[in-house]
């Protein structure tokens, strides 16, 4: 899930949304993936937000949501 509300959204969750859209197609986990947004969790002063699972991920950046995925997903760079 990833936070849609007001504060995570412009705080960096519009471009984290873009970038996990992309990173389902590009490792084809469309039909593995139940990726949904939600509005706000109540943790605005620590997002943007998003959560795999029952983990929270806080202040995820454009430079950071690459390597979260990676790791959740088990993909390895080469």
């Amino acid at each position: 899930m990833i936070c849609l509300g007001s504060s995570c959204y412009s705080r960096g969750n519009a471009d984290n949304l873009t970038a996990i859209k992309s990173f389902i197609k590009l490792h084809n986990l469309d039909a593995a993936v139940d990726f949904r947004g939600h509005l706000c969790n109540e943790t605005c002063n620590r997002g943007p937000v998003i959560q795999l699972d029952d983990t929270i991920h806080e202040e995820v950046t454009q430079s950071s949501i690459h390597n979260i995925l990676d790791h959740y997903f088990n993909i390895d760079k080469q």
